[in-house]
């Protein structure tokens, strides 16, 4: 409880006790006692629900040092019971029932494991998120639950994910294949210049692929020359992208590479374009960070601006589109659910690999997501690819075809990249990877099981 909920509290009781002394004021002494009396339960509950905080937070303690994976809490092979268990815990944090959400959160801690199976995984990060919404920013254990990773964590957290699972190499292959298509096309007229425009560069992971497939096309004496405009979070992270790429391009002598860094939010009046080069915007798991649908908006209306050839959007799926705490609970939880378990498909149960991927990138992910709307974020952090596919629409926008190359490529990237489980390539059920033509052909998704997972689509202005 927030100081100033405490003060709400005082403030209650004076105005009763001030009220009563207005109607009756032979009674003032006894209404001074009610009042003094209402301070004096206000503090004590206050201080009563900080000691059963502190309380869970020791027997989360006990979990984070302890290895569960032989306790055999998990009733059922798919883990029903704990996942019934979190949303009844969802509901009552919902409903402001604080003696059962802190009871649920207390059986949870008890059960789940940061090394157990999927399903305990996943759901210990839920539960720290439920935690840290019963708490306000300044309790100093709001805090310990949602424990910030060092830059350097995160980096390296996002290097292993995109090293062992083709979660991120299935968006960026795909979009490049779209973006190198679009640059093929106008060849004749675009002297042999491609200008992309990235939203989240994240330290260019995402290009050593494009350089490569252009510089297969270029020769000594017919050069091609790929311009880069990237938006990133902070100047480091702009200067270490344009470092690696830089770098990586000069291994491609008959490729003139240039690299552009823009911080995040920048007002942009001129992207230096080239006459008649093909301009291609990368909006790469980007609109579903912006903090509210007025944002997106106003991006998608500058990107139609620049009369870009082609505009790929890469979204996590949503099964719909959540307004309620409770519903975008739901939907996040099926997500998360999938990536975890899709996890134990690219690396061992004890890996520090996966450990990492999960606890500084996948449950970082979780817990904000559990506690932006505090914040004011207004936007579903997950949608489904129909309500994109309006907005885009709705936008002056009109989606291309995904090519017969693009769904070889990354089918093949699947088959390269699946361990242990069958491959799926039809829209059938069934377990492992999966990757799917949709919408007749005009987007392209990653999915676990029966779970999208990523969604690609590639766009026109009209």
């Amino acid at each position: 409880m927030e100081d100033s909920e405490e003060d709400e509290l005082l403030n209650l009781s004076l105005s009763v006790a001030a009220d009563r002394e207005r109607k009756k004021k032979g009674k003032i002494i006894r209404e001074h006692n009610v009042s003094m009396s209402s301070t004096t339960t206000a503090r004590n509950s206050y201080e009563s629900y900080e000691g059963k905080i502190f309380r869970l937070l020791q027997i989360r303690e006990q979990m984070l040092r302890q290895d569960h994976r032989m306790k055999g809490v998990v009733e059922d092979r798919n883990g029903l019971p704990l996942i019934h268990l979190l949303l009844s815990t969802a509901t009552a944090v919902d409903d402001n029932n604080l003696d059962s959400s802190l009871e649920n959160l207390t059986d949870l801690y008890q059960t789940v494991s940061l090394t157990g199976d999927s399903v305990q995984r996943v759901v210990a990060y839920f539960a720290d998120g439920l935690a840290a919404r019963l708490l306000t920013r300044k309790s100093p254990f709001y805090d310990m639950l949602m424990e910030e990773p060092t830059t350097e964590e995160e980096l390296n957290a996002f290097t292993d994910l995109y090293r062992v699972s083709p979660y991120y190499q299935f968006a960026h292959f795909t979009a490049n294949q779209a973006i190198l298509e679009a640059f093929e096309k106008e060849e004749e007229r675009n002297n042999r210049a491609l200008h992309v425009i990235d939203f989240d560069v994240s330290y260019g992971f995402q290009w050593p692929s494009l350089i490569q497939s252009l510089s297969e096309k270029a020769t000594t004496g017919n050069r091609i020359s790929l311009r880069i405009t990237g938006f990133g979070k902070n100047l480091k992270e702009l200067q270490e992208t344009e470092s690696r790429l830089v770098s990586f391009s000069k291994g491609f002598g008959s490729l003139v590479f240039e690299f552009q860094g823009l911080l995040r939010g920048s007002r942009v009046i001129n992207l230096r374009k080239k006459k008649n080069e093909t301009v291609a915007v990368n909006l790469v798991s980007y609109l579903n960070t912006l903090s509210c649908f007025m944002k997106i908006s106003d991006t998608l209306g500058f990107v139609h601006s620049l009369n870009p050839s082609i505009v790929v959007v890469v979204e996590q799926e949503g099964s719909r589109s959540p307004r309620s705490f409770l519903s975008r609970f739901t939907d996040s939880l099926h997500y998360f659910a999938a990536m975890f378990d899709s996890l134990d498909d690219c690396l061992p149960l004890e890996s520090a690999e996966r450990l990492r991927i999960e606890k500084k990138l996948l449950g970082k992910e979780i817990k904000s997501m559990l506690n932006n709307d505090v914040d004011g974020v207004d936007c579903p952090k997950y949608e489904r690819m129909e309500t994109w596919k309006a907005r885009m629409e709705n936008h002056g926008f009109v989606a291309t075809k995904i090519s017969s190359k693009s769904m070889i490529q990354a089918k093949l990237l699947l088959k390269m990249r699946t361990h242990y489980c069958p491959l799926q390539f039809e829209e059938e059920g069934g377990g492992g990877f999966r990757v799917s033509e949709r919408d007749e052909g005009r987007a392209i998704s990653l999915g676990w099981q029966n779970r999208f997972l990523l969604t690609v689509s590639a766009w026109q202005s009209v």
